[in-house]
């Protein structure tokens, strides 16, 4: 007897399609950080700063601070009193979603052409020239000489000049040429207090921090 092969019939199958779900857009990290950072209302002395994916909240700076900070402020005043900059304290610097609050920057004059979309600080691009004069405090003394560092050049701020009371007696350290890629400076020119040094571009070209602005030399902390 010969047995006969039958062909299983074909099936098609047919695999339900699973519904579509609408995955909602999520906002990146800078633009979070940028909405709480606008929505923030802090209490008299305090101020609050963007920096490296982080909101930094700081107290205003103490005795000392402010007294460099302003005899640097009216010097700066005079250096330009002919030109198109001005010497601004306490303003924000905005930079692709980060906001910075140097003690002082030098910007154009006329500034509504060069404020952000939100009209809330200068737009990095129109800076000129960023001052810290670093506070006192592990955490205060590294936001200026490393992390502010950083972005500073990230953002292509022109020159940077750190005004450093806590370093040995005292130094002022003028950073010039940000490289942005690598968040670091082409030029470092550091002097202990007591020795004037000198801007060597761009509108500050030629004013110098002297003695008269930082004080003589300071016991080590």
């Amino acid at each position: 007897m010969t047995a006969l092969a039958h062909e299983a019939p074909e099936i098609e199958a047919t695999v339900p399609e699973s519904p579509v779900r609408h995955v909602p857009d999520v906002p990146d990290l800078d633009e979070v950080l940028w909405q709480a950072w606008k929505a923030m209302e802090l209490p008299e002395g305090f101020r609050a700063e963007i920096i490296e994916g982080a909101i930094e909240v700081s107290p205003t700076g103490r005795a000392n601070h402010g007294r460099i900070h302003n005899r640097l402020r009216r010097a700066l005043d005079a250096f330009l009193a002919e030109s198109e900059y001005a010497a601004y304290q306490d303003f924000n610097v905005v930079h692709d979603r980060k906001v910075w609050i140097p003690d002082i920057i030098v910007a154009p004059e006329d500034d509504e052409p060069h404020l952000d979309e939100d009209g809330l600080g200068f737009n990095a691009s129109a800076v000129a020239l960023v001052v810290e004069v670093v506070s006192p405090g592990h955490r205060d003394r590294q936001r200026d000489r490393a992390r502010k560092r950083r972005e500073y050049a990230r953002a292509g701020i022109p020159v940077y000049v750190l005004v450093d009371s806590h370093d040995e007696g005292g130094t002022v350290t003028v950073l010039t040429g940000p490289n942005p890629k690598k968040g670091d400076w082409v030029g470092e020119h550091r002097v202990p207090y007591g020795t004037g040094v000198t801007v060597p571009d761009g509108p500050l070209k030629g004013f110098a921090v002297t003695e008269d602005i930082t004080g003589p030399v300071r016991p080590k902390d």
